[in-house]
């Protein structure tokens, strides 16, 4: 075992008119390490007021930030991939204090961050508009895209490193000034990231940094002054925050829950399918959006993957993701974890076979950590509680159907169309398949379809309520209005 020496607590701190700032609240939250169970940090729950002075802020800068020019904003953007780049180490460990993930799963976290800051880099070209002579005699016609003013996001626990900057960096790089509410259970890495910012000197004000809950988050969705909302969390908080913003004339793009199946067909690769749903429905225990939680096996598939699936559950080390060797750490909080054994226990209630059983796991010298071992459930009801309901763990519900098609039906059953994935050696129902699937995005033979940060991070029905996504194109066209310009001289 690694020896972890003990965190020092510390007190989270807002980001405002440039300089660190404790709230004006009363009232904090403890950061809590959830493999260990320690205390590492206190989160104030920030007021109207904090959020009013960061707005206050950048209304006073914006002006200046939209009139600097694309090419000089961008160099801002190339500075804060070599300080990520130079700092990842670090942010690393930080997300697996406060997060729980691995040291290797949030490497990967970091990497994907820095890869939407490479992407909006290139805004000199993504931000042009376009034009054409002579729409009539004499007369032009020009599209030119503007910023949209003041925006902000609001993210979620999982990926307290990646998530913020699918927003950050394509809306200062578009002209924008931005404000980031990070969750309250993971405030450090944000911490971190908005000391690198600083040292970019960015013009005072452009990017804004408040912590909280509630509060602090109906004021930014009230706040006249705040143009777009970006969100990612759980569909119905997803959907508050898409009406609230929406009636108060907003443009908003709201990432909400998943529930996301992946057909195992007869003459797929057994060992590769094996091995990806494992990563998939496990890794970062379970707790993110694209995480497998159905397989539906179908035909002869049945039993070869059933076997084969719940070996490698087994096979998987619990512990600390600081310490080497540990494949998977804990769920977030003891509420998510007794969430999550409930699940378990209303599957097993319901008929279902549990497989692997990972309630009740302890990992030695970590006992107060919380965490549920992979969990594999077979014979599990398509009209169950289970299969409906959005997990976020490392537990995997095993379906059983006779042919393509009934599979298909299977997973259009959900509410939810975050992503689906396929496991075949065959083309043309490879081709059939992301033809039909009602999900955003599609993996074929992919366990985790994770758009790269070039496209856009898709997402269908009660996973996403919008018009435009996050990263690439998508992120243009979300923090710019366009600007239609016909001219004509005499």
């Amino acid at each position: 075992m690694t020896t972890i020496a003990p965190t020092r607590i510390t007190d989270v701190l807002n980001y405002v008119a440039g300089e660190w700032r404790k709230s004006a609240a009363q009232q904090t939250l403890d950061v809590v390490n959830p493999a260990t169970a320690e205390v590492i940090a206190h989160v104030p729950l920030s007021t109207a007021a904090d959020v009013d002075a960061a707005v206050e802020a950048a209304e006073l800068v914006k002006n200046q930030w939209r009139r600097t020019p694309p090419a000089d904003r961008v160099q801002y953007l190339f500075a804060l991939k070599q300080l990520l780049e130079d700092n990842i180490g670090e942010l690393a460990r930080t997300v697996v204090m406060e997060n729980g993930k691995t040291l290797a799963e949030a490497k990967g976290e970091v990497r994907r961050a820095i890869e939407n800051v490479e992407v909006a880099c290139g805004i000199p070209m993504l931000m042009q508009g376009y034009n054409l002579e002579d729409i009539s005699q004499g007369i032009d016609e020009i599209m030119v895209r503007q910023p949209v003013g003041i925006v902000a996001a609001i993210t979620p626990f999982n990926f307290p490193a990646m998530i913020p900057f699918w927003y950050l960096p394509y809306a200062i790089a578009c002209g924008n000034c931005f404000l980031l509410k990070p969750s309250e259970k993971v405030p450090l890495t944000m911490q971190l990231a908005f000391r690198l910012v600083e040292r970019l000197n960015l013009p005072t004000g452009v990017v804004g940094l408040i912590n909280g809950g509630r509060e602090a988050v109906d004021a930014i969705l009230d706040h006249p002054q705040i143009r777009a909302i970006s969100f990612v969390g759980s569909t119905p908080v997803a959907k508050y925050i898409y009406s609230r913003s929406a009636a108060n004339g907003k443009r908003v793009q709201c990432q909400g829950g998943a529930k996301n199946h992946a057909i195992v067909l007869p003459d797929s690769n057994l060992d590769h399918a094996t091995q990806v749903v494992g990563e998939s429905a496990f890794a970062c225990a379970g707790q993110r959006c694209l995480a497998v939680s159905v397989a539906i096996t179908v035909g002869d598939a049945q039993k070869k993957f059933r076997d084969a699936i719940a070996d490698l559950a087994g096979s998987i080390q619990m512990g600390y993701g600081l310490e080497e060797g540990v494949g998977m750490g804990p769920v977030i909080t003891p509420d998510s974890r007794a969430r999550i054994e409930g699940l378990i226990g209303k599957g097993a209630s319901a008929g279902a076979k549990v497989v692997r059983d990972g309630r009740g796991a302890k990992v030695p010298h970590y006992e107060a950590g919380n965490f549920v071992g992979p969990t594999v459930i077979d014979d599990v009801s398509p009209a169950s509680e289970l299969s409906a309901t959005e997990v976020f763990g490392p537990v995997l519900s095993l379906v059983h159907a006779s042919t393509l098609d009934q599979a298909i039906a299977i997973l259009s059953q959900s509410q939810f169309g975050n992503a689906a994935s396929l496991f075949t050696t065959n083309g043309a129902t490879a081709r059939r398949f992301q033809y039909e699937a009602p999900a955003g995005n599609i993996g074929i033979n992919i366990g985790v379809a994770a758009p790269i940060a070039y496209f856009p991070f898709s997402g269908w029905k009660s996973s996403f309520f919008g018009d435009l996504h996050a990263q690439g194109r998508d992120a243009i066209e979300f923090y710019t209005e366009k600007k239609v310009v016909i001219e004509r001289w005499a």
